[in-house]
């Protein structure tokens, strides 16, 4: 008989269930826990690439499929090629990160997944309950990443909730028509009138390159639409003509300014359920493992709780919330805003800005570098209401 009750559960075996996964496998304290991960099907499909930024060698160096030293920004009438020193933009795609971490875990006595569609997910002071189709499993803490609840995109008194939503190719064409040492991280060289839209290339060789198309609005688009739009950049911008599609993704992320609540007795949040998304970028990768961190220390700690936020955290959800207020109401472009901060600041201290790690003094400078007489009055509305 299956056994009904484990030390922890992680319910979705996406990124933050993994990372936790992958940690608590990497740290010897934990090798005695009963653990169990659940997800409704298994992770053996391409379905997703991260990108992000680390001065390091990170959780999932070995994966890592490519990196930059250095990226592209465009906008109508303003380019640059932006020296990321002391980061490294790398690229790591969903199957090689689930491969890697659920390989691991079959040397694991300690470790089980079960692959079911998780009901609910309950929780009294002692323990953890989810229901499963086939019964119910306890626990002593349930570490959860799937939304139950699916928010509406639309945005009411001063919570607002955008989608940024994307449809990226893998290209590969027939003659060398890309540096792949060098990435474009944002092109804004294309219609804005959806909201805040741009396309980034990541380069793995000479022939192949994913080109995504990104949009911050409050609907998605139909569909034929994304594949114009790629289309039409593709040929028009980048200037090629032959080239065939090797893969293809969609996605939508949250950005939202709403509070997220991050435990509820023995049920840990995590990844979007956990608000690990950036309001104002829709990164994630770097904020999913610096909570996964934050809970393996927790645990070896002893700590029952895992819900406060630090006040670097507090400050960029502010931060997060008064450019969502500035899109939302359509006082700037969002082209105009990035390139005011990217043209006017050191590309690190923008970085550790968009991180929640940057120091006063550089949130000052990069503040001083947008239009106060927009970003000002909408800071105060944000603080006041």
């Amino acid at each position: 008989m299956a056994p009904t009750h484990y030390d922890y559960l992680i319910a979705g075996a996406g990124c933050a269930g993994l990372s936790l996964l992958m940690r608590l496998m990497e740290d010897p304290f934990f090798s005695e826990k009963k653990i169990l991960v659940v997800d409704r099907e298994e992770k053996n499909k391409n379905d997703r690439t991260w990108c992000f930024w680390e001065k390091e060698e990170g959780l999932f160096e070995s994966v890592v499929y490519h990196q930059w030293n250095h990226v592209l920004f465009y906008t109508n009438d303003f380019s640059t090629k932006l020296d990321l020193n002391p980061y490294q933009y790398k690229m790591i795609q969903g199957i090689d990160l689930y491969n890697h971490v659920i390989e691991k875990a079959k040397s694991y006595s300690n470790i089980e997944f079960r692959y079911e569609e998780i009901l609910s997910i309950n929780s009294t002071p002692s323990q953890a309950a989810v229901q499963l189709q086939t019964g119910t499993i306890t626990a002593e803490y349930v570490f959860n990443s799937i939304l139950f609840e699916k928010k509406p995109a639309v945005s009411t008194k001063n919570i607002y909730q955008l989608l940024q939503h994307f449809k990226g190719w893998v290209i590969e064409t027939t003659e060398p028509c890309f540096d792949p040492a060098t990435a474009t991280l944002m092109d804004f060289r294309t219609s804005q009138e959806q909201g805040t839209t741009f396309f980034y290339v990541m380069p793995t060789s000479p022939t192949t390159a994913l080109v995504e198309y990104t949009l911050f609005s409050e609907a998605l688009l139909p569909k034929g639409d994304y594949d114009s739009a790629l289309k039409r950049y593709i040929t028009e911008l980048l200037g090629i003509n032959e080239y065939s599609i090797q893969h293809e993704e969609f996605g939508i992320i949250p950005m939202t300014n709403q509070s997220f609540h991050l435990q509820d007795n023995r049920i840990i949040q995590m990844g979007v359920a956990g608000g690990q998304v950036k309001g104002s970028s829709g990164y994630a990768f770097q904020f999913i493992q610096k909570r996964t961190a934050a809970i393996v220390k927790g645990l070896k700690k002893g700590n029952t709780t895992f819900d406060r936020m630090g006040l670097q955290q507090k400050k960029g959800n502010v931060y997060d919330a008064v450019l969502l207020h500035v899109l939302h109401h359509h006082k700037m472009q969002g082209a105009a805003i990035f390139q005011s901060i990217f043209s006017k600041n050191k590309t690190a201290s923008v970085l550790r800005f968009l991180d929640n790690e940057s120091s006063m003094v550089e949130d000052l400078k990069i503040m001083n570098s947008v239009p106060t007489t927009i970003f000002l009055p909408a800071a105060l509305y944000e603080l006041i209401h």
